[in-house]
């Protein structure tokens, strides 16, 4: 294996990683105005990501500088064609980000329910943003010769696309409804079995819809290691269901969360070695080649990876650790 397999590979596991832990963040973001019924309920929810929300971001963070350190030209590609609508992806971040930490300064319910408002909105457009990009990646987008995008924003915009992004709206918040399973009690829990039971049966219809798109839109089926992710993310997406109406909350999480991360390995083994897909000539794709940065970079980088990745691992995970207990109106901070 060379350094450019391996920094493919590291970058889709902070995209597993970053799915999988902001999927239900983003979910209990949205379901925020569902959930809860009145202020001390929606602090409650508020508080069941209050301590991690940012750490998972943080995934998001080291995923985009490990494309821009090891992959320039992905990089450059990405962030030109795709600029608006990261640009949209980043001002709901700001919002949402900005949302949790002044919610909580002022009393007022006019201006707790706008801070709300802003939590859920940014959560949302976050949720169906990153399906439209992930399935654009796979789709191919307008790359020419030089590595350059040559489109607008509306080519973004296809029924696949569209489709990819609705997926992602379903799994996220089929995720954060059951997460909130594990970290609420009483009346929050069997709201939240509700919503959990309706949002699955949609995000198994949905992901169906979108698995047949894919056959006719893509190449993905044309790797059996994707083939093969998709097969597990559609009976982890059946187990989860099943174990939803069962009410079996910690089986039912983890498997939605396997659900999640099955769906993105797949879109990772259906692109290599591509990193994006040119739709005008498959020759001008991106590849892990011909978008990398130089074997002495990939190797320092290897270095610090190797130093610094455990540290993070191991602070995140003794975080969740501490803050593993269910939250209550009790012990809630407002």
């Amino acid at each position: 294996m060379d350094l450019n397999i391996l920094w493919f590979m590291l970058i889709a596991v902070l995209f597993v990683g970053f799915f999988f832990l902001e999927g239900f963040d983003y979910g209990v973001g949205i379901l925020l105005p569902f959930m809860g019924k009145n202020d001390p309920e929606r602090r409650v929810v508020i508080n069941t990501i209050g301590p991690v929300w940012d750490g998972n971001e943080v995934w998001l963070i080291t995923a985009g500088g490990a494309i821009f350190a090891a992959f320039p030209n992905w990089y450059a590609t990405l962030f030109s064609g795709f600029y608006l609508a990261l640009f949209f992806i980043l001002v709901a971040l700001i919002i949402r980000g900005v949302a949790f930490e002044f919610r909580s300064s002022d009393r007022s319910p006019r201006w707790r329910s706008t801070w709300d408002g802003g939590i859920f909105i940014g959560s949302l457009l976050n949720a169906i943003l990153w399906g439209v990009a992930v399935t654009n990646l796979l789709r191919g987008v307008p790359i020419n010769g030089e590595m350059q995008y040559v489109g607008t924003f509306f080519d973004l915009l296809s029924p696949y696309a569209l489709i990819g992004g609705l997926t992602t709206l379903c799994l996220f918040t089929q995720h954060g409804a059951l997460y909130l399973t594990l970290k609420t009690e009483g009346e929050m829990v069997q709201r939240a079995w509700g919503i959990a039971k309706t949002v699955s049966s949609l995000a198994l219809v949905v992901l169906v819809v979108l698995a047949g798109m894919t056959y006719f839109q893509t190449d993905l089926y044309a790797s059996f290691g994707a083939t093969v992710g998709i097969l597990v993310c559609a009976v982890a997406m059946v187990v989860t269901v099943v174990l939803t109406y069962q009410k079996k909350s910690g089986k039912a999480f983890i498997a939605s969360g396997l659900t999640i991360a099955s769906l993105v390995v797949s879109v990772f083994l259906g692109l290599f070695p591509r990193v994006m897909v040119s739709s005008l000539n498959p020759e001008w794709s991106l590849n892990i080649y011909n978008a990398s940065s130089s074997p002495y970079t990939l190797k320092i980088m290897t270095i610090v990876a190797l130093t610094m990745v455990p540290i993070v691992l191991a602070y995140q995970a003794w975080s969740y650790w501490v803050f593993r207990k269910r939250v209550t109106a009790k012990n809630v901070h407002y």
